[in-house]
């Protein structure tokens, strides 16, 4: 019965067309691709046969914790995407999202927001939360879902079953999908996505963390879109550490992506 009732409220923010809108194009083409990624990373692995350096296009992800971007540098040594946190839980927004997300435009990096998800609250409220502060941006990467186990949260540990845990995140993607217009994507770690068999979910592409080897070798086959491999990177034009990530594809397969993604 809770499933059906936030079916039809997914239905009512498509119909409503809640959140803001954003028309305005980035000053810079949001879909060239910059130059090699000239990153380093205080804590670099031994990938293995693949390391992310085989990868051609790279990026970041951003929050509070990196309140300093020089976005015009950061571009110019090889970030060609961003994923910005924009929102928590259903009360919870993060104060330097307007900050990056416009300055990220102004650089010409695509970008897109996520958000992190909170396991004692509705998915439709998160996500009802996330649709009020994320605007409608034309030239806009996909929203992101981005769902882990959270242990030291001070407010919420709880462990709910994984068809449980599928079942909202289908309710949260399906509003995404429905405001937004666009295949929203999927951020996990192994752990999560073992317990909860969240290969399961669909209408999605995945965005997987693995910081000590290839997606392939924890993953068993899963398919990926973006690769999240380092915590501790180092970019120039960004004070201290920051996320680091690949795209699965080459320079062709980048540009397709965005063409088939972007709104």
């Amino acid at each position: 019965m809770r499933h059906a009732i936030a079916l039809a409220l997914i239905l009512s923010l498509a119909a409503c067309g809640g959140g803001r809108r954003e028309t305005h194009q980035s000053t810079t083409s949001p879909t060239a691709t910059p130059s090699r990624a000239n990153f380093g990373d205080v804590h670099p692995q031994d990938f293995g046969s693949t390391a992310p350096q085989d990868h051609r296009i790279h990026g970041i992800d951003v929050s509070k914790f990196q309140p300093a971007v020089d976005w015009q540098t950061a571009q110019a040594n090889g970030v060609s995407f961003a994923f910005i946190k924009a929102t928590e839980g259903g009360d919870q927004a993060d104060p330097l999202f307007r900050q990056h997300w416009q300055g990220a435009a102004r650089a010409g990096v695509p970008r897109g927001a996520y958000h992190f998800y909170y396991h004692c609250r509705p998915a439709i409220e998160q996500a009802r939360w996330f649709i009020d502060n994320v605007p409608r941006t034309q030239g806009a990467l996909p929203p992101v879902l981005d769902m882990e186990w959270t242990p030291t949260s001070p407010t919420c540990r709880i462990r709910n079953s994984p068809d449980h845990i599928r079942a909202e995140a289908q309710i949260f993607i399906r509003a995404l999908q429905s405001h937004y217009g666009q295949r929203p994507i999927l951020y996990t770690a192994i752990d999560f996505f073992e317990d909860n068999q969240m290969w399961k979910v669909q209408g999605v592409d995945f965005w997987l963390r693995s910081v000590a080897a290839h997606p392939r070798d924890l993953y068993a086959g899963q398919h990926w879109t973006f690769w999240q491999y380092s915590g501790t990177g180092q970019v120039p034009g960004i004070a201290g550490k920051v996320d680091l990530n690949a795209f699965a594809g080459n320079a062709r397969d980048w540009q397709a992506w965005l063409a088939a993604s972007q709104r």
